[in-house]
């Protein structure tokens, strides 16, 4: 199951209204087929998305969705640059329930 971290940067000044953003656009995106997990956190001057889908398709569908569109329509111009994303392919090791994410 694909897993994706996004992390987007707001400008200083921006920071309350980019959360904000981000919020709104949860609910939509935990609707979309195949979404197992869509979680947001946050830490100083950064906002990371820690993402799973079911398959490449439900990622690639989320990818090109409504909700995404809306996001990056609502953030442009907020951002201190484009979202770092980072695909990965889950490793299984040790115990299944502590080592992989859980949806």
């Amino acid at each position: 199951m694909p897993v994706i971290v996004a992390t987007m940067i707001p400008k200083a000044d921006q920071v309350d209204e980019v959360r904000a953003i981000l919020v709104e656009l949860i609910p939509e995106v935990h609707q979309e087929p195949g979404c197992k997990l869509y979680s947001l956190h946050e830490a100083p001057g950064k906002f990371v998305f820690v993402e799973e889908w079911a398959d490449d398709a439900a990622m690639a569908a989320h990818g090109a969705g409504p909700a995404i569109g809306k996001m990056f329509s609502a953030l442009d111009g907020r951002l201190d640059g484009p979202p770092d994303l980072v695909f990965l392919t889950p490793v299984p090791a040790g115990d299944p329930a502590l080592g992989q994410l859980r949806a």
